[in-house]
């Protein structure tokens, strides 16, 4: 933000505040850079004294500053003081360096769809905070926004447009400015939070174009196009247009509310930061159809799914296709192979090897040139020790033990 020095008629002083610079000017006074005893910067703004003289514009003041009180958000300037009864009005804010996103845009040109997302995304969550404290901002708009390096910040919420109709014509103040003044407002309707989400997607139309989305004239000529005439979005990507349109719907009850914009714009955010691309989006604020790829996907998830909801173990045929189409079957009638048939994990007996089993097999799997798991098969294929024969050669081995302790302790007692 360009700060210049002090003229000779601001005051040094305001409040328990030190002014140091200059920040802007605008319809409803100047803002000056102050700091506090402790060193904390603050925007703040004197009222013109024109105004200061209004005790209609003073009462609506006061209800607004009282509103901003209650604000809560990271993505406003918060509130830090304010003199409702002073001779000319003041209120100081948190100070937000950075650009304005209409300087940051004249100077380097349009955004990304990327970073246009991102932006609008913390901007709604803003708008939410703003809307749930009672408060409509009403003059949302680039100049109105400031990129900190925390992020983009609201100025001047709510508290301009008490002058009334009659400085709308007043292009670029803290007014407001024709070509992001929704509808109801040029036909002196009651604002809502829909009145904001429009001044929204006039916002981003122009961080993306570089442009507002109803072009260049006078204020006459600007306000009639808002009314009446659709917006040129030409320029604004493909993921993003169907939302930006939605905004600028003409009736306030057709556009998205805040919080389906900000969980939107997060989505597209994220996407176009990977270079997904995002198909085109409904703009009634139900969420999109899943893609069919999507829905084979899920669809191939829950078929391989246990009854039980645990995923089912692949066989080993599934888990090593290339050994599966490596091996040779073995006839029945040879001996010594040991085999697996059908990718079962059971072992079959051969017939040339008769004789009784003295119990289950724990070691490792023996195995001949041809059944198709040699030195090199992996070991999650072989089967686990059988916890039972364990526990049974352990009892044994104690028994036995104790059996031969016992008598060597017997035959020493007779010994003595």
């Amino acid at each position: 933000m360009a700060m210049m020095r002090l003229r000779r008629e601001d005051p040094r002083v305001v409040g328990s505040f030190r002014l140091h610079r200059r920040l802007g000017a605008g319809g409803m006074g100047v803002v000056y850079l102050g700091s506090d005893r402790r060193g904390q910067r603050v925007a703040l703004k004197v009222i013109r004294p024109d105004l200061a003289e209004d005790q209609e514009f003073r009462s609506r003041f006061a209800r607004e500053v009282s509103a901003a009180r209650r604000i809560r958000g990271g993505c406003t300037a918060r509130l830090v003081a304010a003199d409702l009864e002073a001779d000319r009005p003041w209120f100081a804010t948190q100070y937000v360096p950075g650009p304005s996103l209409h300087d940051k845009i004249a100077e380097e040109g349009p955004l990304s769809a990327a970073d246009v997302a991102a932006i609008g995304a913390a901007l709604s969550e803003g708008l939410v905070a703003v809307h749930e404290a009672g408060v409509v901002h009403r003059d949302l708009k680039p100049s109105n926004i400031l990129l900190s390096p925390k992020g983009p910040r609201i100025i001047d919420f709510g508290i301009a447009w008490a002058t009334g109709a009659s400085t709308l014509t007043h292009v670029g103040t803290a007014v407001g400015s024709p070509g992001f003044l929704a509808p109801e407002q040029v036909r002196g309707a009651t604002v809502t939070p829909a009145t904001d989400v429009f001044a929204l997607g006039a916002t981003l139309a122009y961080a993306a174009m570089g442009d507002s989305p109803f072009g260049h004239g006078s204020s006459e000529v600007l306000l009639y196009r808002v009314v009446h005439e659709e917006p040129h979005l030409q320029g604004v990507p493909d993921a993003l247009a169907p939302l930006v349109r939605a905004c600028l719907a003409k009736e306030p009850e057709e556009r998205p509310t805040t919080l389906q914009l900000s969980l939107r714009l997060k989505e597209i955010a994220a996407r176009e930061a990977q270079g997904l691309g995002m198909a085109p989006q409904p703009p009634d604020g139900r969420p999109p159809a899943p893609r069919p790829e999507r829905a084979e996907r899920l669809a191939r998830a829950e078929r391989s799914t246990g009854p039980r909801g645990g995923r089912a173990q692949p066989r080993p045929t599934e888990r090593y296709p290339e050994r599966s189409a490596q091996r040779t079957p073995a006839p029945r009638h040879q001996g010594g192979q040991g085999s697996r048939t059908g990718g079962s994990s059971r072992p079959r007996r051969n017939a040339s090897h008769p004789g009784p089993r003295t119990g289950p097999r724990t070691g490792p799997r023996r195995t001949g040139p041809g059944t198709g798991t040699g030195a090199g098969a992996s070991s999650g294929l072989r089967r686990p020790a059988n916890p039972r024969l364990l526990r049974q050669r352990l009892f044994v081995f104690v028994v036995v033990t104790l059996v031969v302790l016992l008598g060597i302790a017997g035959a020493q007692a007779l010994q003595g």
